[in-house]
C-alpha cells in the first residue's frame, strides 16, 4: 500500500494533532462508559476546576504545567462540541467558524478600513461593535459568575473601552485615600466602637474596587498580586509549621511573639 504524504510543516503537525485528537475524541464517546454517560451539564464543573488548574500553573510560570492544563481545556471544548453535534445543534467546525467570523468582524483595523493605532483604540472599537451585535450594555458581557475581584477588573476595562474613565492616576489614588476615610469612618477604628456592619461592608467594598482601579493605572493584575501574597503566606506559615515541630512545639501552644519568630526566619530565607 502507498504511504499517504504527510505534511511534516508547523501547520500541518498542529492539523495532524487536532485530527487525532477528533479521532480519539469519537473513539472515547463510543467505546469508554465514563465518556459516553457524560452530558455538558456534567462536564460543567470539571471545566470550571480546569481553568483554575491553568490558572494556577500561569502563577508559578510551570510552562510544563501550561502545556497540561491547555490540553485538558482543549479536551473539554471537543468534548462539548461533539456532545452537540449528537444533538444535532453545531459541531467543532461551527464552533471554529463562528470564531474565525468574530475576530474578522471586531479586527476591522485589520480586515476593513477602521484606523486604531493604539490598544485603547482597539479596545473602544471592540465594545462598540459588541453593542452592535446587540449587547444592550457594555458591561453586559461580563459573566455574573465571576469571581467578584476578577468581575470588578472586568467590569472597569469595559467602562474604560466606552471612554468612561479617569484621566490621571493620582486621581485614583485620591479616590483611594478618599473610600478609605469613609471605611474609616463607619468602622470607627479608633474607637472601637460598635459597627454598622451593612455600612462597613459597602464602605470596604467601595474601598476594594478603587485598590483594583489604581492597580490598573499602575499595570499590575490585582488578581495576580494577590494569588502571589496567598502563595508567599501558605510558603512562609508551612515553613512555620514545620521548623516548630522540629523544635518540639505545637502551634496552638505558642504565643504569637514565638510564631512571629519563626515568621520571620521565613522571610528571610
Amino acid at each position: 500500500m502507498e504511504k499517504t504524504h504527510l505534511d511534516e510543516s508547523p501547520r500541518g503537525k498542529q492539523l495532524q494533532a487536532f485530527n487525532r485528537l477528533l479521532d480519539i475524541m469519537e473513539e472515547l464517546r463510543e467505546k469508554c462508559p465514563w465518556d459516553k454517560k457524560q452530558t455538558i451539564e456534567s462536564l460543567r464543573h470539571l471545566t470550571i476546576e480546569e481553568t483554575y488548574e491553568l490558572s494556577d500553573a500561569i502563577i508559578r510560570n510551570d510552562m510544563s504545567e501550561i502545556k497540561k492544563e491547555i490540553g485538558d481545556i482543549m479536551l473539554h471544548m471537543v468534548f462539548y462540541s461533539k456532545i452537540a453535534s449528537e444533538q444535532k445543534s453545531f459541531d467543532i467546525a461551527d464552533v471554529l467558524n463562528s470564531l474565525c467570523e468574530k475576530l474578522i468582524f471586531r479586527h476591522p483595523h485589520i480586515y476593513g478600513d477602521t484606523v486604531a493605532n493604539t490598544e485603547e483604540d482597539v479596545k473602544k472599537n471592540w465594545e462598540q461593535l459588541k453593542l452592535k451585535e446587540g449587547n444592550k450594555s457594555v458591561l453586559g458581557g461580563v459573566p455574573s459568575s465571576l469571581p467578584a475581584l476578577v468581575k470588578a477588573m472586568r467590569i472597569q476595562e469595559k467602562a474604560r473601552g466606552a471612554g468612561f474613565d479617569w484621566d490621571e492616576r493620582a486621581q485614583v489614588w485620591e479616590k483611594v485615600q478618599e473610600e478609605l476615610a469613609e471605611f474609616e469612618t463607619e468602622f470607627n477604628v479608633a474607637e472601637q466602637a460598635s459597627i454598622n456592619q451593612e455600612k462597613a461592608t459597602g464602605e470596604f467594598g467601595d474601598l476594594l474596587f478603587s485598590l483594583i482601579n489604581f492597580a490598573r493605572f499602575i499595570d499590575v493584575n490585582p488578581e495576580e498580586a494577590l494569588e502571589r501574597t496567598n502563595l508567599k503566606f501558605i510558603d512562609r506559615f508551612q515553613y512555620l509549621e514545620t521548623e516548630a515541630a522540629k523544635d518540639g512545639k505545637k502551634l496552638q501552644h505558642m504565643t504569637l511573639t514565638e510564631m512571629d519568630y519563626y515568621w520571620n526566619k521565613a522571610k528571610k530565607r
